[in-house]
C-alpha cells in the first residue's frame, strides 16, 4: 500500500473459501451418521452397529464434532493441510460427600470402598448406646475419554521427506504453557524459572502465522502484559511434544518415541505405537504431504484484481479531484489544496493554472475483471450460478435441466475435496477413535443411543480388522434420490 492512493484489498481467497465451506459441511455434518462401520461376516453386525453409533457419540457429543470439522476444514482450504490431534485423555475427579448418624457397621462399609479418603470425622456417643459417626468423605474417580483438537498449521513440524505423518521420523506439536500448566502436567518434575529455557525470545521467528492471523483486527497487541509476565507461575514457555523414530534401546530397531522438551529440558521420554495426528489436504501432490490449499489456486487472482481496482479507484480520484499545472507565485496554493464547492482559487494572472487532463479507462479494464472472475470459477469451481441465485434465472428462458446440469459441474471440484477429505482424514480420524477406545476404554458406559439407554463395552468388540469403514458421501441431490426411489415404487407396484 501506498499512503495516499487506493489502498483496496480484494477478498477473493476469502470469498472462495467461504463459499466452499458450506458445501463441505452439508455433505459431513447434515446427516445422522458421520461414519459407518461395515460387518465382514454374520457374527459382527451387532458390534458394527454398535460401534457405529458410539464412534459418531464420541466425536459429536463428547467433543465439538461439528466446530473441529470446520476449523480443521478451514486450515485445510487456507494453509494446505489441517491437522487435529487425536488422544487417549485419562482424568481424575473428586466429589465430596457427607454422611450423618452412622453407626460402626456402615462406617466400616464406607471405609472400605476403594478410592475413599476421610476429609472430617466425628463421633458422637450418649450413655448406654453404642456410638454414631458423622462423615465428610472424598471420593475419587478415575477415568478417560477421548479428546480431539485442532492444531494450528504453525504449532505442527514434520520432517521435510514425510510423505505421510505414520511413516515420517519427525512430528512434532509445540504449543505455549504457563509455568503453572506446565506443573499440573508434570508434577513429578521440579520446574522452577531458574532451570526452564524456551521462552518468548527463543522462538520470535515463529509467530509469521499468528500474527497474520491476528493483525486484521490488532488482536495479537492484546497480550497479558509485562506485569502477568513478571508473575513466575503466569511466565510462558513453548512445551515440544516430539514423536520421533530413534534407536533408543541400541537394539539396532529404530523405534517410534514421545519425548516432551521445554527449551533443553526433557520432560518425559515413552515409548509409543501410533502418532496421534491426522492431517487433510484439498488437492492431494503424489509422494507429498503438503499439498495444494483453495487459496493456492486464486492467490495470484486476489493480487491481480487488488492491483486493477486500486488503479481503477486512482483514476477516479483524479477524475474528481485531478491534477493542475501552477504558474509559481501566480497562485495561492492554500485556496488550490483546499477542494470544495464554491471554493475561490485566487491567482494573479489567467493561464496561472491549466487542468492536467486523466485520461479514461478503456472498457477492456472492466472486462478483464470479469475474465479474472471466470478463471477463479474454473479453477476452484465455485462459480457465480452456486453461488446464489443468479439475477437471470427468473427472466430467462434457461430451463431447470441446464442449470442443473452447470451447477453439478461446477460442483465436481468441490466434491472432489470434499471424497479427498473423506478417504485421506475423516476416515483415518474414525478409525483412530475407533483404535483408542479398543485399547483404553476397558469400563461399561450407559449411553443415550437412538432414544435408548444403551450400555457399551469397546473391549467386548473385535478387532478391527472385522469392520471397514464408509464416510457417509451421497450421491446425487435429495430431488434426485427422490425421484429414483418414486420410480422403483412404480415398478414395485407392477
Amino acid at each position: 500500500e501506498v499512503e495516499g492512493r487506493s489502498q483496496f484489498v480484494d477478498s477473493t481467497v476469502q470469498d472462495t473459501i467461504e463459499w466452499i465451506k458450506p458445501s463441505l459441511m452439508r455433505v459431513f455434518a447434515s446427516g445422522d451418521e458421520m461414519v459407518k462401520f461395515n460387518p465382514h461376516g454374520p457374527e459382527d453386525v451387532k458390534m458394527a452397529e454398535q460401534a457405529t453409533d458410539y464412534v459418531n457419540y464420541v466425536f459429536t457429543k463428547d467433543n465439538p464434532g461439528w466446530e473441529i470439522l470446520y476449523s480443521w476444514f478451514t486450515d485445510a482450504l487456507l494453509s494446505k493441510n489441517g491437522i487435529v490431534k487425536v488422544w487417549w485423555d485419562e482424568y481424575e475427579e473428586e466429589e465430596r460427600e457427607e454422611y450423618r448418624n452412622l453407626d460402626e457397621a456402615g462406617l466400616m462399609s464406607l471405609l472400605s470402598e476403594e478410592d475413599v479418603e476421610v476429609v472430617e470425622h466425628t463421633q458422637h456417643q450418649l450413655e448406654n448406646e453404642p456410638p454414631y459417626h458423622d462423615l465428610v468423605i472424598k471420593r475419587k474417580n478415575y477415568d478417560g475419554r477421548i479428546k480431539i483438537e485442532n492444531v494450528p498449521p504453525s504449532e505442527f513440524l514434520i520432517a521435510r521427506e514425510a510423505k505421510d505423518i505414520q511413516n515420517a521420523r519427525f512430528v512434532c506439536h509445540r504449543v505455549k504453557k504457563t509455568l503453572s500448566e506446565l506443573r499440573e502436567m508434570y508434577p513429578d518434575e521440579s520446574l522452577e524459572v531458574e532451570g526452564l529455557t524456551g521462552n518468548d525470545e527463543d522462538m520470535g521467528s515463529m509467530f509469521g502465522e499468528f500474527e497474520a492471523r491476528h493483525n486484521f483486527d490488532n488482536s495479537s497487541n492484546f497480550g497479558l502484559g509485562d506485569d502477568v509476565a513478571s508473575e513466575d507461575a503466569l511466565r510462558t514457555y513453548w512445551l515440544h511434544e516430539s514423536f520421533l523414530k530413534t534407536d533408543f534401546d541400541g537394539d539396532g530397531i529404530a523405534e517410534l518415541r514421545k519425548v516432551c522438551t521445554v527449551g533443553d529440558r526433557i520432560l518425559a521420554n515413552d515409548a509409543i505405537d501410533k502418532i496421534p495426528f491426522v492431517s487433510i489436504t484439498p488437492i492431494k501432490i503424489p509422494h507429498k504431504f503438503f499439498g495444494l490449499s483453495v487459496a493456492d489456486l486464486v492467490m495470484d487472482l486476489q493480487l491481480i484484481k487488488s492491483t486493477m481496482l486500486r488503479t481503477l479507484l486512482d483514476n477516479a480520484y483524479n477524475q474528481n479531484f485531478g491534477r493542475y499545472a501552477v504558474l509559481e507565485g501566480q497562485a495561492n496554493l492554500d485556496d488550490l489544496l483546499t477542494q470544495r464547492p464554491g471554493g475561490v482559487v485566487r491567482v494573479k494572472s489567467p493561464n496561472a493554472i491549466t487542468p492536467l487532463p486523466t485520461p479514461a479507462l478503456e472498457p477492456y479494464t472492466f472486462q478483464m475483471l470479469e475474465y479474472i472472475d471466470s478463471v477463479r470459477e474454473s479453477r476452484a469451481g465455485v462459480s457465480k450460478m452456486s453461488q446464489g441465485m443468479n439475477e437471470n434465472a427468473l427472466t430467462s428462458h434457461t430451463t431447470a435441466t441446464a442449470v442443473n446440469a452447470v451447477m453439478t459441474n461446477a460442483q465436481s471440484r468441490i466434491e472432489l475435496i470434499a471424497r479427498q477429505f473423506a478417504e485421506s482424514g475423516v476416515k483415518q480420524l474414525m478409525w483412530s477413535i475407533y483404535e483408542l477406545v479398543l485399547k483404553n476404554q476397558d469400563k461399561e458406559r450407559v449411553i443415550m443411543l437412538r432414544n435408548e439407554w444403551v450400555p457399551v463395552r469397546p473391549d467386548m468388540w473385535s478387532d478391527k480388522m472385522d469392520c471397514t469403514v464408509s464416510v457417509a458421501l451421497g450421491n446425487g441431490s435429495k430431488d434426485q434420490q427422490m425421484m429414483h426411489i418414486s420410480q422403483m415404487i412404480q415398478f414395485a407396484s407392477q
